[in-house]
């Protein structure tokens, strides 16, 4: 099969053949399909996460097709159409997977990043974390689903009720994101690189009722906001911009030295809180709830082998919507 790797830090990734693999015990083949290029990439590509597996095939947000089931496999069936998500792979004995708290399990293993992922023609995949895909969605729209679909959802689920919301960086979580607060009745406000038009249009076009630069603040004080940027400059930025009692929601598994800033805009009980990889129930309440909504996403698909100019877009700003790799 043929499948991008990585080479080492900020190396390109390099097209490789290598061995179709085989399911072991409680596993999957999944031939792919589709997979989407999300920001956590460009994280393990340019080594701000350490120690991935060495030559490991990035990619997470993989839509593809069960071709043939390890021992043990009884919950799918060959030909069913799944997603295989960030978390891969957890213990299931600690005290986090025992009390629903699997994505904070401490031996978790990661698509993409501990374990090989979708950047190739098939990958083999926990049978537990393959989750089917509605037959609302074809392969490429499904695929920014399994981590910018999941991941904005934990965020708003971490974020609470409020009605006001911003959205700091309207980029693939942001997009689909912003269709379900809007479907749940909220405002949103949407936050973007400073002097970025096309991104404020993009947001408007969305149903942003205000979009501005990331260093302004709203002319109504939030309830909530999540970061997607993975800036942490942000973070004092968007406590100045919730009302007392909000929160400030960290979405990204990496982000830059939040700065120091003044007590006075922490008091009066406003919350900072992280978000952490994903649950299977995540998935599957997500997943059922996209087609109600119903979730649309715009996506821009490149072959495999485009697999660094699509990084190259998404990290220098280019896209709206999700870059997707179509083997």
């Amino acid at each position: 099969m043929r499948v991008m790797e990585i080479n080492g830090p900020c190396e390109a990734l390099s097209a490789v053949e290598r061995p179709q693999p085989e399911p072991g015990p409680g596993d999957v083949l999944v031939r792919v399909h589709a997979c989407a290029v999300c920001r956590t990439d460009l994280h393990v590509v340019d080594g701000d996460l350490p120690d991935p597996k060495p030559h490991v095939v990035p990619g997470h947000e993989v839509v593809g097709t069960v071709e043939a089931l390890g021992s043990g496999v009884t919950e799918l069936s060959e030909g069913t159409r799944v997603g295989v998500p960030w978390l891969g792979w957890t213990c299931g004995e600690c005290r986090y997977c025992l009390e629903g708290q699997e994505n904070l399990c401490p031996e978790a293993r990661f698509t993409g990043y501990t374990l090989d992922g979708g950047y190739g023609e098939y990958l083999v995949a926990d049978a537990r974390y393959c989750f089917p895909i509605p037959e609302f969605y074809s392969d490429a729209e499904a695929a920014p689903l399994l981590c910018a679909g999941l991941i904005g959802y934990r965020c708003l689920r971490m974020a609470g009720e409020g009605r006001r919301l911003g959205l700091y960086g309207f980029g693939a979580a942001a997009h689909i994101l912003i269709q379900v607060a809007l479907w749940q009745g909220r405002e949103i406000y949407g936050f973007v690189r400073p002097g970025d038009k096309a991104a404020k249009d993009f947001a408007r076009s969305l149903g942003a009722v205000w979009a501005g630069d990331s260093d302004e603040l709203p002319p109504e004080e939030l309830d909530a906001a999540i970061l997607f940027a993975p800036v942490g400059d942000l973070v004092p930025l968007a406590l100045r911009a919730i009302r007392p009692g909000g929160t400030v929601v960290c979405g990204g598994i990496h982000m830059s030295d939040i700065p120091g800033f003044p007590y006075d805009i922490l008091w009066r009980e406003k919350k900072i809180v992280s978000v952490a990889n994903l649950t299977r129930r995540d998935a599957e309440e997500f997943l059922e709830l996209a087609p109600k909504v119903p979730v649309r996403t715009t996506v821009q698909t490149y072959p495999l082998d485009d697999a660094n100019r699509a990084l190259s877009d998404l990290r220098e700003g280019r896209l709206q919507g999700a870059a997707v790799l179509v083997p």
